[in-house]
């Protein structure tokens, strides 16, 4: 249903419902964690776009910088398979921010990055996540687009390896996954060529919104507006539709306004979109608010022998550093303590 009301933004059925508004917590909680994506992947298209198996080979050249995409036989990784590196490169930067090692293989519970992917956690869920491995290992890479310092013109996987593990019984759940990331996708982290996206990344119903809202994101930024012909963008989102259909779909994105961070404008006389920055992507924060004071007498139990008030400060600095504004502030802090003190006993 769109509003009759003009110059108003309609964002009440564009996106998807938040499926998990209440959740587990514990330290580097995976529901508030910062999603962080590499920026190559950001701008050039590596993910097919289409719900259907894609299984040609594409090739993509742009200002010198080219790309040979070969699929498996179940099809072209997506860019809803793409989540799943997302989630991985999200953790990563949160452990590196906390001066903790990281190495190319990533250790998740499945049930943690449906969560975190906005996903429902039915079996079908489970099933769907194990095919998804299968396309991101499967899919092939050529391609002279350097990340770090390094050009890796050998083929590479998105991930160059995953293991399953799998509770035994009738239902067979996934318990958890091991994902080794390819040298390509690992270097990009390392040299930080990554960029925050919007919470609201996942909500994001259509394939071609999320590859939109990438391409914004990636070369607007935090300036105020960026402009892109459609026919660049067209190319540079590696829709198959035509120029026609992509023109009626970022029409649609223009009316509806939903795109997170970004408003769009489309010129259909000079075939030119307009992306114009909402101000909502800052610099980050240390969280300002104020704890109850009864959590202290809980922290002192928790973590004894350290100075609680030391405590708050290391907890407020790394909430800030990840960019994490708790929704439950007491029990975050609770864990941070109970965290502090595993890792380093009494002072």
């Amino acid at each position: 249903m769109v509003s009759e009301t003009p110059n108003l933004p309609v964002v009440h059925e564009a996106l998807l419902p938040e499926r998990h508004p209440q959740h587990d917590l514990f330290i580097c909680d995976v529901a508030d964690a910062v999603l962080k994506d590499v920026m190559p992947q950001m701008e050039h298209p590596f993910y097919s776009l289409s719900k259907k198996p894609e299984t040609s080979v594409r090739r993509y050249e742009h200002n010198g910088q080219w790309l040979e995409i070969t699929p498996s036989v179940k099809g072209l990784a997506t860019i809803y398979d793409k989540d799943i590196l997302i989630y991985c490169i999200s953790q990563i930067m949160a452990k590196l921010k906390a001066g903790e090692k990281v190495s190319q293989r990533v250790r998740i519970s499945s049930r943690d990055l449906l969560i975190f992917t906005n996903r429902g956690t039915a079996g079908k869920d489970y099933k769907a996540l194990i095919e998804a491995l299968d396309r991101l290992e499967g899919t092939r890479i050529r391609t002279n687009i350097v990340t770090g310092d390094e050009e890796q013109v050998d083929g590479f996987g998105l991930i160059d390896a995953s293991s399953i593990r799998r509770k035994l019984g009738l239902d067979g759940r996934l318990l958890h996954c091991e994902i080794k990331l390819s040298d390509w996708v690992f270097n990009a982290i390392k040299s930080n060529d990554v960029l925050t996206l919007h919470r609201d990344y996942f909500r994001l119903r259509k394939p071609l919104e999320r590859r939109v809202y990438e391409l914004a994101r990636k070369h607007c930024g935090q300036q105020a507006v960026w402009k892109a012909s459609l026919d660049i963008l067209l190319k540079k989102s590696g829709s198959q539709s035509s120029e026609k259909l992509f023109r009626q779909m970022i029409k649609n994105l223009a009316a509806s306004d939903h795109l997170p961070d970004y408003r769009v404008e489309f010129d259909s006389q000079k075939d030119m979109v307009t992306f114009i920055n909402r101000g909502t992507m800052k610099a980050a924060e240390a969280w300002m608010g104020a704890l109850d004071p009864d959590i202290y007498g809980d922290a002192r139990n928790i973590a004894p022998g350290w100075d609680v008030h030391h405590l708050e400060r290391e907890w407020r600095m790394w909430l800030g550093d990840n960019e994490i504004a708790p929704k439950n502030p007491e029990r975050h802090f609770i864990k941070f303590c109970e965290t502090w003190f595993a890792k380093r006993g009494q002072p």
